[in-house]
């Protein structure tokens, strides 16, 4: 069979993670990144202050680990363990909520140093070339070809491939081209609140803060957050709604909003690191995409944000891109071996194989995408708010009791999402299964100890006590 090649448009993570998959099944690679090579020093900071700080957990280590364990090994000595959320209260007190009963974390990593890692596991495969400031102009999947235009030298050109991948974000140009080809259901909804990030450094030389967590300052409709960073500096982010950052115009005003609302944080960052990062850093806007199908017949797909751009709050962004990639894989070399071919190269796959496996990766990732784009949307409000409330506080604690004791029946809805590889949208059944199951154990417990109660009673009043056809009578009663 003749040589297959794909071209992949986006070299940001998960575009540079799909070149390695690719590449390892046979492919020629072209990977196409529209900003200049990061790795080199001069253009390192083109990732500083662009978006929140990484945290990878089982999903995002799942793909690594099926492309090389040594690659995951890589990843894993850059990571800091994060074993649950710290709390800040306003008064001062941290509280520590530990992610997992059973001691399971997720991990905090650098952007630039990952895509680094990962820009320098494609390139170490022969059949992968990377270009770097190229951008989209066009795309025409019929023809399986892409217009291009280098930005250094502006020479515009075309480029064949016998599939081309979108990884080019959540604006993806990729995706802008598959919507005039088929009937996709498309949505981006801005939410009403920004983000603008800070630097905490260390104290004395050590982390200023315990490294082992995330720390939250949670304020009702706002807060802010921090993750550690192997120099032992945090990555601090305020979210809040763009009102309030429109009322924050001065450096007095930004020093007494944070004396008001995060005094600790600020003793750590400092007044005039904190008034300069504010005044400098870009207030960065928050949007989430849904769209499906992911892939027009067996010319194109996209994954990653171009798929499903989401919110930042359940740190799944990267991991669900880079399980899109292994998902895509996974099909596509169960179709080759379906068909009796025992290589793991998928370039051997016909056009007909091709096609039925990229309807299959639409056809069951579009809903899981769906289900974590909603996940984020709702985890912000649990953050920001529903972590210092007595009713998250005691599920949690009655979840946490269940899990340990039936491990396998009960699971927590963070640790499904974050240490697991449960399809998200098998997640929410699960957890809607089982908070039903709980609202009614909690009910009939409820009940029972009411209708004890009553029944004690009146037996010390000398009542008649009631049959129990009469009681059976009470509860199935439909008013």
């Amino acid at each position: 069979m003749a040589e297959r090649n794909v071209i992949i448009i986006g070299g940001g993570l998960v575009g540079s993670l799909a070149a390695c998959y690719f590449a390892k099944r046979g492919w020629k690679v072209d990977l196409y990144e529209k900003r200049q090579d990061v790795r080199q020093p001069e253009h390192s900071c083109l990732v500083e202050h662009r978006s929140i700080n990484l945290a990878i957990s089982e999903r995002g280590f799942s793909a690594l680990r099926r492309l090389d364990p040594l690659l995951e090994a890589r990843v894993r000595e850059l990571a800091i363990p994060m074993r649950g959320r710290m709390i800040h209260s306003l008064d001062g007190r941290q509280t520590s909520q530990a992610y997992d009963v059973f001691g399971k974390h997720i991990n905090s990593v650098g952007r630039n140093a990952l895509i680094k890692i990962l820009l320098d596991a494609a390139g170490s495969y022969s059949r992968v070339t990377l270009h770097f400031s190229h951008e989209l102009v066009d795309a025409d999947f019929d023809s399986r070809r892409v217009t291009l235009r280098n930005a250094e030298t502006n020479h515009q050109f075309d480029a064949n491939a016998d599939l081309i991948v979108g990884a080019d974000g959540a604006y993806s140009r990729v995706r802008q081209r598959m919507m005039t080809k088929v009937m996709m259901n498309y949505s981006q909804t801005y939410i009403e609140h920004g983000y603008c990030e800070f630097s905490m450094g260390p104290t004395n030389g050590e982390f200023a803060m315990s490294p082992n967590h995330l720390h939250i300052w949670p304020r009702g409709s706002f807060m802010l957050i921090a993750l550690p960073n192997p120099d032992k500096t945090f990555t601090c982010t305020l979210f809040m709604p763009w009102r309030q950052f429109d009322l924050i115009k001065t450096s007095d005003e930004a020093v007494e909003f944070f004396r008001a609302k995060f005094p600790d944080a600020l003793g750590l960052m400092g007044e005039e690191s904190m008034c300069a990062e504010y005044a400098r850093n870009p207030k960065g806007s928050l949007v989430y995409v849904k769209c499906s199908p992911h892939t027009y017949k067996n010319r194109a797909v996209i994954l990653g944000d171009a798929a499903h751009a989401m919110v930042p709050f359940y740190g799944q962004g990267m991991n669900c891109g880079f399980e899109d990639v292994e998902r895509l894989d996974e099909i596509m070399l169960n179709a080759l071996q379906a068909s009796g071919i025992e290589s793991t190269e998928t370039t051997q796959l016909t056009d007909e194989q091709l096609l039925s496996a990229l309807d299959e990766y639409s056809a069951t990732r579009a809903a899981d995408t769906d289900a974590i784009v909603d996940l984020a949307l709702d985890n912000y409000v649990e953050m920001r708010s529903r972590v210092v409330s007595y009713s998250y506080l005691l599920r949690k604690q009655l979840e946490g009791l269940l899990h340990r004791l039936f491990p396998t029946v009960v699971i927590p809805l963070y640790t499904m999402v974050s240490f697991t590889s449960i399809p998200y949208a098998a997640v929410i059944r699960q957890w809607d299964r089982q908070t039903l199951w709980l609202h009614r154990s909690i009910y009939a417990a409820t009940a029972t100890v009411v209708l004890g109660t009553g029944l004690v009673s009146a037996q010390l009043l000398g009542m008649r006590m009631p049959t129990l056809s009469e009681i059976a009578r009470a509860f199935s009663h439909k008013h």
